[in-house]
């Protein structure tokens, strides 16, 4: 078993066996780290093209920088100092393959970004009013600037991200046993199939952090309108289309490694939740009724 001072000493032969190969061809590295997690690759894309059509192009780089750079130092700091994820190592088998930053591979940080895109649109589809009655089947929301800023968007948010990695995590531990490839590890295996729960207090802390910096910037762009009606309302559910295709694709590969255990605590945690959506969905949940004010406002207009 690796101790902690090895998992560092691992970390600082990682970097340096990175800095040789990002040295020679960093070019053809981005098309082979793109040719090598194509799955990662067309979610990230997914969230660029929801996010240009909810928030515009400009707050969706402002998320994505957001996102990427917490989860970066936060993954870089575990990786030495163990905090806030606790104690883990990358082993630098896909070195030469894939883009890494120090000793952190590049898709791996990044991944953060959508993922946490896609809980924050699950978030607001549960928070924000509507603007029709319980009696309207078909639910259609106000993008209130002051809900999709709240504390309440910001701890269900973190929630949302926090509980797609208790099924990613572990699926991602047995990379060996699926395409993904064995690319790290921890020195004390934790209780959750080999997942120590220092790892999901991590997943917290780095949604709590970007989107309260993303927030923080938000605030000081030029203010969104109070966007309301199907569009809009289409463009939230298409993030929550990503955050599901997420969470099936891992729990696919879950089921197909034959960890049938892991899968079903996946479905029984997501059960409640995905009843819930669907509710909500229907305009079978509770929540604050708002006017529009023109016809105009209840389709989302076009951001730079």
């Amino acid at each position: 078993m690796m101790s902690q001072p090895q998992c560092s000493a691992k970390s600082g032969m990682v970097t340096r066996a990175v800095e040789r190969f990002v040295m020679e061809d960093l070019p053809v590295l981005l098309v082979k780290t793109f040719l090598l997690r194509p799955y990662v690759f067309m979610f990230l894309v997914s969230f660029l093209i929801i996010g240009r059509l909810l928030i515009g192009w400009r707050r969706t780089l402002v998320f994505l920088l957001a996102g990427w750079i917490t989860a970066f130092l936060c993954e870089f700091s575990s990786t030495r100092i163990g905090v806030p994820f606790g104690f883990y190592y990358y082993n630098g088998s896909t070195v030469g393959q894939e883009l890494y930053i120090t000793n952190v591979p590049f898709m791996d940080s990044l991944s953060f970004t959508f993922l946490l895109f896609a809980s924050y649109c699950l978030a607001l589809v549960f928070l924000l009013p509507s603007v029709v009655g319980p009696a309207q089947r078909r639910l259609e929301l106000v993008l209130d600037p002051n809900v999709r800023t709240s504390w309440a968007s910001l701890l269900l948010t973190a929630t949302f991200l926090t509980l797609i990695d208790v099924v990613i995590d572990p699926v991602a531990l047995r990379g060996d046993r699926w395409f993904l490839g064995q690319i790290y590890g921890y020195p004390d295996p934790g209780v959750y199939f080999g997942i120590p729960l220092m790892n999901f207090v991590g997943w917290a802390v780095v949604g709590l952090i970007a989107l309260s910096i993303y927030f923080c910037i938000d605030r000081r762009l030029p203010p969104l309108p109070p966007a309301a009606g199907p569009a809009m309302t289409t463009h939230l559910l298409l993030g929550c289309m990503l955050y599901y295709g997420v969470l099936v694709f891992n729990l696919t590969i879950t089921f197909w490694i034959g960890e049938s255990l892991l899968g079903l605590v996946g479905m029984m945690i997501y059960l409640p939740i995905t009843i819930l959506l669907v509710l909500r969905l229907f305009n079978r949940v509770p929540t604050p009724l708002v006017s529009v004010s023109s016809p105009s406002s209840r389709t989302l207009p076009v951001h730079s």
